[in-house]
């Protein structure tokens, strides 16, 4: 992949362009666009999660955002909407989503240097698990749980949460409820949750 992104310094300032795997290679900060997807039914706040697929290079078979994916720099924020599309099949405008602003967070170990600016945003879904299309290059599955226990997870109230939802299994759709802990969450480190639980309930709580 020769995707080239904008480099910005630690206060957000662009200073540069360069090719995503330098980016990552050298812990360089750069934009990137997530979209949680959430919805209430009978009463009850639901969330979202994708299950990454098992053959991506990064935090295979672990769960994550709704969708999410890096601004390529010929593209702005705006048009990050596209990956809500491409990955899980929700077609909307961006005018329909809720921004939670810009959350600054690293994931640096010995496979990746990941300093990225997060643009976050919040869809509230109507119509069910059904309205997903998932790309299969990126996804395995796609899981819904509830809102209140996953705030109760990020938090470290509870060890786990139950998720109900589907994955691809040799292309066969198999259904199913499980439990899960953070653990299987590792692509979402604790400093990013610490940021977003508290933006997502004050919005919650607006919208009320």
């Amino acid at each position: 992949m020769n995707e080239r992104l904008k480099v910005f310094d630690q206060y957000y300032k662009e200073t540069g362009i360069e090719q995503r795997k330098l980016i990552h290679a050298k812990g360089y900060w750069h934009e990137v666009f997530h979209c949680w997807v959430i919805e209430k039914t009978n009463s009850e706040w639901r969330i979202y999660l994708q299950l990454r697929s098992k053959n991506k290079k990064d935090y295979p078979n672990q769960f994550d955002i709704t969708a999410a994916g890096h601004i390529p720099a010929t593209e702005t924020i705006e048009d990050g909407v596209r990956e809500l599309k491409e990955e899980v099949g929700i077609n909307v405008m961006f005018s329909q989503l809720t921004s939670l602003g810009v959350i600054p967070y690293s994931i640096d170990n010995e496979k990746i240097k990941d300093y990225e600016f997060a643009n976050v945003f919040v869809y509230v879904l109507t119509g069910g698990i059904e309205q997903f299309t998932l790309q299969r290059e990126e996804l395995d599955g796609i899981y819904s749980a509830n809102l209140n226990q996953f705030i109760l997870l990020a938090t470290h109230k509870i060890k786990e949460i139950e998720v109900s939802g589907y994955k691809y299994v040799n292309d066969l759709r198999h259904d199913e409820v499980k439990r899960i802990g953070l653990e299987q969450m590792s692509a979402l480190p604790e400093s990013y949750l610490q940021e977003f639980i508290p933006r997502l309930k004050k919005m919650l709580i607006e919208a009320t």
